[in-house]
């Protein structure tokens, strides 16, 4: 299986705008803002899981 590891145009371009965002933020805000990506990953990953195991 070859799994895709670049992102896609689109993806660069929502990476871009996500760069620009957070260059504004304090240090407090960009702590809480990556425990809040951390955190959505993490669900993402258990439906993945969830999914998964269904099939």
């Amino acid at each position: 299986m070859d799994i895709p590891t670049k992102l896609s145009l689109e993806q660069s371009f929502n990476l871009k705008v996500y760069e620009e965002q957070v260059k504004g933020l304090s240090q407090e805000q960009a702590q809480t803002f990556l425990l809040e990506v951390l955190r959505q990953l993490m669900i993402k990953e258990n439906v993945i899981k969830h999914l998964l195991k269904q099939v």
